[in-house]
């Protein structure tokens, strides 16, 4: 894929496979709901999880963007980087409320239902949000590969 289309194929996805270094130097592997705000690839999370632990020890982070069901269908973006963790509200609200349109389908330029609205401030208060500042991009898409290809190893 281009660089466009694995952007592109992270914004489309809901979900963001992010893997940390664990105390014992295992991976440390859970499901994210993420969105990209302002051109950045952002989630949120509880401030004292064991994937907040990890990236304040090693900020070093793997995340995985998937699609597809059948072989021929299979693509995915693979990003590896670094976390950039935020704990200042001011920077917390924005990223968890457009994580929560997003999980919610609504339109982040919209207002929020009050009740909605009340929810994410009072999650941003024991939530932090991540930055992933990419430093390489992997990325397949076997939609692109020659019929004989597909043939031979489905």
């Amino acid at each position: 894929m281009s660089e466009s289309e694995a952007w592109g194929l992270v914004a489309a996805q809901r979900k963001l496979q992010v893997a940390t270094v664990g105390p014992d130097g295992w991976p440390h592997l859970v499901t994210m709901f993420h969105t990209i705000l302002a051109g950045r690839l952002v989630f949120w999370t509880y401030a004292r999880s064991q994937k907040i632990s990890n990236l304040a020890r090693d900020p070093r982070l793997t995340c995985l963007v998937e699609a597809g069901e059948e072989y021929a269908e299979l693509r995915g973006v693979q990003i590896v980087g670094t976390a950039r963790i935020m704990r200042a509200r001011e920077d917390i609200a924005p990223v968890g409320r457009a994580v929560v349109c997003r999980m919610l389908g609504l339109d982040p330029a919209d207002e929020l239902d009050p009740a909605i609205a009340k929810e994410v401030a009072r999650q941003a208060e024991k939530r932090v949000a991540v930055e992933v500042v990419p430093q390489r991009l992997a990325s397949w898409d076997h939609r692109k590969l020659t019929d004989r290809h597909k043939r031979a190893t489905s």
